[in-house]
């Protein structure tokens, strides 16, 4: 099973949040995501557990709990949806101009 942690301290490592979950069963990955740009830590990660029942007594045992002072959220993590959120479609690229204040310069 594929777990989600959030609301993660930003300087939890991998190997701290796998030892939270170990207490609970066998723990196959864990994983923090990471800012692509900065390095930091978004809060967020993943922990994947072979045996549901273990990581079904993990979640019901760790979401709220209080981690470094921060509580927790855990629960079954879904496959995300295509939603067409993003990519084609023009997205960001809006084109106009024109509109207020705007002068030729010539």
């Amino acid at each position: 099973m594929n777990i989600y942690i959030g609301n993660l301290p930003f300087n939890m490592g991998e190997e701290d949040l796998r030892e939270i979950f170990e207490e609970y069963g066998e723990v196959a990955s864990a994983k923090i995501i990471m800012d692509k740009f900065t390095g930091r830590s978004k809060g967020f990660g993943f922990i994947e557990m072979e045996d549901d029942s273990e990581a079904n007594k993990a979640i019901e045992e760790l979401n709220n709990a209080e981690v470094a002072g921060r509580n927790i959220k855990v629960n079954e993590s879904k496959p995300r949806e295509n939603n067409n959120r993003g990519g084609g479609g023009g997205g960001y690229n809006r084109g106009g101009g024109g509109g207020y204040g705007r002068r030729d310069r010539y």
